[in-house]
Formats: C-alpha cells, structure tokens, sequence
C-alpha cells in the first residue's frame, strides 16, 4: 500500500512542498543579503565573522543542509549519514576550516532532544573541528533555533561540551594578484517569504508535510546531477552577486548545487555551445547525450553569454540517493565536490573546479 501511495502521490506532494517551502522576493532578497554584508563588515563578530585568509595555506569546506533528524521515515539525512561522517574524517585529518551554512538541524519537524539523541556520531565529529577552532556554525530557517531561542547556549552546550557563537554569515577575506577578494557566506533564506522566519511555513512543514513525508518515506531531493535551470531563489542570489566588486557569494538553502553561477545541466549547455564554436563534432554529440539524459529533448537551449563567476550554492547533504555535496577552497581552487557511495565505501569526487585568480568577477 505504501509504495502505491508512493507512486500516487510523490509528484503532486512534492509540488506542494516547494509551493509552501519558498517564495522568494528580488526587493527582499537584495535587501536582506546587503543588511547583513553591511552588519557584518561594520560590527564583525555579533551577526557575523571577518576571517582574513591565505589562498596558499588556509582550506576550508562548506557543507550545508543536513537536515539531521529523528531516524524516522521523513529524516532525509538518514541515507547521508555515512557520507557526512566520512567527509568530516578526511577534512578533519587535512586540516581543513568547516563552514557549516545552516539547516544542520531540521528542528522544524522535530523537537531538538530527538535530533540529539539520533545524531550523537555527527555531533561528535563536528566537535572535532570546534576543539581546534576549526568550526563556523551559520544557522538556516530550519534551525533558526540557533539564532533566536534563549536556550539555544543550553543545547549546543550539551552536543558539543561547550557554548559556541552561532552566526547568520561569514565574510573570507583575501588578495589575488593585489585586488582583494571577499567570499560572503550565509544561509540564503533571506528574502524567501515562506522561509525567512514564516510561521505559517513552519506549521505546514511541522504538522502537515512532515508527518506525511515520514508515512510515504518520500526525500524530493533528486541526485546532484540534476535536470533542471537555476530556480528563481539562486538566479536572484546571482543577480545580486553579480552587481558586487570583487565578490563571490555561496550560499546553501535551495538543496541545488550552483558553480560559477551555473547549475550542472547549465554547464552542459555552456560546454554544447563551446563545442559548437570550435566545431568538435565529437563533443557535441557527448554533450547533446548528456542533456537528453537529464533534460526534455527539444527544449531551447539558454544564453548565458555575458554571466559572471559570482554565485555559488553547496547543494544538500540530504540527496535521496545519499549523496552529499559541498564547495572546497583549497591551494588557490575552488571546488564543487561530492561525496557518494560506492560498493557501500564513502568517496570523494570533484564535479567542478577552477582557480579563483581565474574566476570572472565585478571589478
């Protein structure tokens, strides 16, 4: 019976979860994200950190929306775990900075003592980083908790043995070729009107979509690979990325990895239209296979002429599939990289990546 209910219901209860999960406003967007770069700039340390760094010796990894929950059939984390627990070991032992961008917790589904108890393994691990001073926590509109809830200091007290700052951004600075660099770094849930603090949208997550999720055992998070366009939240991050000097801007929210301003099959269609200038009938042909695969054949292919290598998204650690994605600066790169099972072992793959001294940006 369930898994005819699977079939039954999957796409219209999927279409009604993002119809209530996110609604963004460009005015709202544009305004949120440029308060909180300014607050953070102006009073570093209470919204948000400044973190100067050295391209040739600091790494960091940003990871976002674990969505860590009960173990119960709506946990879109569950199938992640490993892969989550095997990529803090490798950062960890390479001595890398984690960023964690938000939505760690889904504590919109669930209450925070059952997220504790079931992801005792992650929270161990994390806390790896944070003896170390390895360890940015930004909190999410699932986790929100962390930002506005007076007990919040009581409960990261007793996951991580101590009390630790949770923040809505963070700021890496840098220089290449002696013109600075800021990467700016929040959650991205500013702006969306059914995300950024709605009650309503808690509610529906909470005691509509959640206990429906767990009965059908339903994750709408599909593969990294993915067959769709920016949605309408990451090109209005875009957008406003793309209008700032010197600036990359990574966000998490959206659970849809983003390189160089571009989602996976936009890249496909930027490589089919080099591939067309330079006349390699090879790779056109691989290219056009590749987007068929993913995409309705016939469709128009877009323009990104013109775009900028601003905005950058982390995708999820919560793909139904158990992948998980994140995005690494490392050695003057960065990276769009997955970490996905294989005859049941955790490894890491890179999707994408570039040099940052080589990224087009607002100057």
């Amino acid at each position: 019976m369930r898994r005819f209910l699977q079939r039954l219901l999957y796409k219209p209860v999927s279409a009604l979860a993002d119809r209530f999960s996110s609604r963004p406003n460009k005015a709202r967007v544009n305004k949120a994200l440029g308060a909180l770069y300014k607050n953070i700039m102006v009073k570093p340390g209470k919204k948000g950190l400044v973190i100067p760094f050295e391209m040739d010796k600091d790494r960091f990894i940003i990871l976002s929306d674990q969505h860590k929950g009960a173990r119960d059939g709506a946990d879109m984390f569950a199938r992640s775990a490993k892969n989550y627990l095997a990529a803090l070991d490798h950062y960890n032992q390479q001595q890398f900075i984690y960023i964690n961008l938000g939505d760690s917790e889904e504590l919109w589904e669930n209450l925070f003592i059952s997220v504790k108890r079931h992801n005792k393994a992650t929270f161990k691990k994390e806390k790896l980083f944070i003896n170390d001073d390895r360890f940015v926590k930004i909190f999410g509109n699932h986790d929100l908790y962390w930002g506005n809830d007076p007990l919040a200091a009581i409960s990261l007290l007793q996951i991580y043995g101590k009390t630790i700052h949770v923040y809505e951004g963070v700021i890496l600075k840098t220089s290449i070729n002696n013109q600075p660099l800021e990467i700016f770094m929040t959650h991205g849930h500013q702006g969306d009107l059914q995300s950024d603090g709605n009650w309503f949208s808690k509610w529906f997550v909470s005691d509509v979509w959640g206990p429906l999720q767990g009965f059908l055992r339903i994750n709408p998070n599909t593969p990294a690979y993915n067959n769709q366009l920016k949605t309408d939240h990451n090109r209005m991050m875009y957008e406003w990325s793309s209008k700032r000097k010197n600036m990359l801007l990574i966000t998490g929210h959206t659970h849809q990895p983003v390189f160089k301003s571009l989602t996976q099959l936009e890249i496909l269609y930027t490589g089919l239209d080099n591939a067309k200038k330079a006349h390699d009938v090879l790779k056109i042909t691989e290219l056009e296979k590749k987007i068929t695969s993913l995409h309705l054949k016939g469709n128009t292919q877009p323009d990104f002429n013109g775009y900028l290598d601003t905005y950058f998204n982390t995708g999820c650690c919560c793909f139904n599939d158990g992948d998980i994605t994140g995005i690494e600066i490392e050695g003057g790169y960065i990276r769009l990289v997955k970490w996905a099972y294989h005859k049941n072992v955790s490894e890491r793959m890179v999707l994408e990546e570039s040099k940052l001294e080589d990224l087009k940006l607002q100057t």
